[in-house]
């Protein structure tokens, strides 16, 4: 009986324990149960269906969906069922990150009216340019950013500030290093820059007149500058230092300056360089690893691209220096011996072609060995002659398969065109202004197998993006920024060429900039959708 009475007691106990723990859940659901009750989700205002995302980080593709609304991506996944003004489908199509260009010349040109709407930036896939590279653009930053604001723009616009157009407003043409009161003044030019959203300081140490300075002058203006320090290097090829000497260069900026360095448009220029590329990335590579933050960016060709001048005679070539050195005899001999090393140094007069200049207007598309047998002088006569006459731009095949290759599978090379935005003339520039991302998707992916596409992808979003710091760009994530790129992997293709270089890319399907549709189903729609991007 003791132990009946035991147990009922323990029993009671427990249906009594029960019974709470089922009020308890009762008030739990009742209160989930309070919550408003479910709505359909806002339609968005476009949606981008069934593609293959890659959302830049160099992973593998996935099937989804973006939903985006105003500028911004608010929803990657499977969105099948929901809504939108607008429905992109994208079957069969590989959708990305709008590519970052780390190097380019348009800063001016998508500021000229015939040229703002950037439409063979977009037809690359470009939604964002760093503008002000190799030491030049404005010293006003804060006045080209309004310019470009005021008129409007067709793609996204970082800039730079320039040591050499620094160095050339407080001391000219001056070869000597800075005073203290000179070098106040430049520190103060590039600290305006900065307050004016500036994202670093580039530098052209192969130019006038940014090869007058000493490196020491240049890692105190990068302090200044602080974020990144781009540098078209002393010497790409052997003309002065050389190349491994250049870039080790970069490499001392970056690490006693604090700053990020970049060795842009990465070459081995000219035949006594070729191979030199094992050196470079060695160095850069050792660099890293004791923790300095080293990078490059790269364009996809065999050919450069440079003044006639800087080519066959680095430093003063203008007709006003040439002259007093021609009138002289000894002189002239060492001169005419100069310029005849440097065009061997570039590979020879057949690899130099005239695009343009006051110095040569009907020579365009010719090389100098057929200029100079038609005028009967020496590739080095014919050369000075066109510098006599006011200069010309040239364009220069003189880099290795092996070393572009070699450059390009680095995870610390960027992509880059180094170039500009042309109309349709008797010039004939460098095809990279109009092709450089795509012939890079189309040449060295598709064809060669050099890089897969996932890393040409990564290569030309999130790295730059992560590199200068344009948060929220570059990638494909709910909350970044709707700078999309909808294209067919097998039918991307530069279509300039060196002899017809303003074609625009093809196989772009649909582009947009900050989320409105710039380039619809192949058509540019002419939207300056872009922005001046300013450093946080």
């Amino acid at each position: 009986d003791v132990y009946k009475r035991q147990l009922s007691g323990r029993v009671a106990a427990m249906r009594i324990r029960l019974l709470v723990v089922l009020l308890l859940c009762a008030v739990v659901v009742g209160s989930l149960g309070a919550r408003e009750p479910w709505q359909a989700p806002q339609p968005f205002d476009l949606l981008i269906l069934n593609g293959r995302v890659l959302d830049g980080s160099g992973n593998p593709w996935v099937r989804e969906d973006l939903g985006i609304r105003a500028d911004r991506i608010v929803a990657r996944g499977r969105l099948a069922g929901a809504t939108a003004t607008r429905t992109i489908d994208a079957q069969g199509l590989v959708v990305a990150p709008g590519f970052i260009d780390v190097h380019s010349h348009a800063g001016g040109s998508v500021a000229r009216e015939t040229l703002r709407d950037a439409a063979g930036l977009l037809a690359q896939g470009i939604t964002t340019i760093v503008a002000n590279p190799d030491g030049g653009g404005p010293v006003d930053v804060a006045g080209q950013r309004q310019t470009l604001e005021a008129n409007g723009v067709g793609v996204n616009v970082a800039l730079l500030i320039g040591h050499g157009s620094v160095r050339g407003a407080v001391m000219g043409a001056a070869r000597r290093a800075p005073t203290a009161d000179e070098h106040a003044k430049m520190a103060a030019l590039v600290q305006a820059a900065v307050d004016a959203g500036a994202f670093g300081l580039s530098s052209g140490l192969f130019y006038e007149p940014g090869r007058n300075a000493e490196l020491e002058e240049v890692i105190a203006l990068a302090k200044v500058a602080g974020g990144v320090y781009t540098s078209h290097i002393r010497d790409e090829g052997n003309y002065t230092t050389g190349l491994v000497a250049s870039v080790r260069e970069v490499i001392r900026v970056a690490e006693d300056a604090g700053v990020r360095g970049i060795v842009t448009h990465i070459k081995a220029l000219g035949p006594d360089s070729w191979g030199q590329s094992a050196a470079v990335i060695a160095d850069i590579n050792a660099a890293r690893a004791r923790g300095v933050e080293v990078w490059a960016d790269q364009y996809p060709y065999e050919a450069s691209s440079t003044s006639l001048g800087a080519a066959v005679l680095p430093g003063p070539s203008g007709p006003e220096a040439l002259k007093p050195r021609l009138a002289e005899p000894y002189s002239s001999e060492q001169l005419m011996k100069e310029v005849t090393e440097n065009i061997r140094r570039r590979g020879g007069p057949a690899s130099i072609v005239i695009a343009s200049g006051r110095g040569a207007p009907d020579l365009e598309g010719q090389h100098l060995e057929q200029i100079a047998k038609t005028r009967g002088v020496t590739p080095a006569e014919a050369a000075v002659d066109i510098l006599l006459k006011g200069g010309a731009s040239i364009v220069s095949f003189n880099m290795a398969e092996n070393d572009i290759r070699a450059f390009m599978q680095q995870p610390w090379t960027m992509t880059s065109s180094d170039g500009d935005l042309s109309l349709p003339g008797p010039s004939r520039p460098h095809p990279r202004g109009h092709g450089a991302f795509a012939r890079k998707l189309a040449v060295y992916v598709r064809e060669r197998n050099v890089v897969s596409l996932e890393e040409a992808v990564r290569a030309a979003t999130s790295a730059p993006a992560r590199v200068f710091g344009f948060g929220g760009r570059g990638e494909l994530r709910e909350g970044a920024f709707a700078d999309v790129i909808v294209f067919d992997p097998q039918k991307v293709q530069d279509l300039a060429t060196y002899s017809d270089p303003h074609q625009h890319a093809t196989g772009m399907r649909w582009v947009l900039v900050n989320g409105r549709v710039v380039i619809d189903d192949g058509v540019p729609t002419k939207t300056l959708a872009g922005t001046v991007l300013r450093r946080q």
